[in-house]
């Protein structure tokens, strides 16, 4: 796969993702087994906001060529990813999450390792 790829890939999640959370929280966290009070119902929009923030950057970035800046946002969306993986996997293994739970954990491993590849093993590989 091509970092190009990879970043239009990552990118469709995300906003699909973050569209979903900002627009119908409730049914969208309700598939993983997890209800959501009030106070959450706004937080799960502003992760959905921040979703469709980190999409548009993976978007604008799927064609940048090697160079600091890009490097730099490689490496903060290869953390963003880890914590999420970390994150996800923590809270999955606790039991809050019903077996759908395991394809968040997942989701965010492949991304983290994708970014990490392009941004530690592989830099400049478009």
């Amino acid at each position: 796969m091509t970092f190009r790829y990879m970043a239009i890939f990552s990118a469709v999640l995300a906003l699909g993702l973050g569209i979903a959370l900002v627009l119908i929280p409730e049914p969208l966290v309700l598939l993983y087994g997890l209800t959501l009070p009030p106070a959450g119902i706004f937080i799960a929009r502003l992760l959905g906001a921040e979703f469709i923030g980190y999409g548009l950057l993976a978007w604008f970035v799927r064609d940048a060529v090697d160079s600091e800046l890009r490097r730099a946002i490689l490496l903060v969306i290869f953390a963003t990813d880890a914590i999420g993986f970390v994150v996800a996997l923590l809270v999955q293994l606790s039991g809050l999450m019903n077996l759908l739970g395991w394809s968040i954990v997942g989701i965010f491993l492949l991304l983290a390792l994708g970014y990490g590849y392009f941004r530690f093993v592989k830099p400049g590989v478009s």
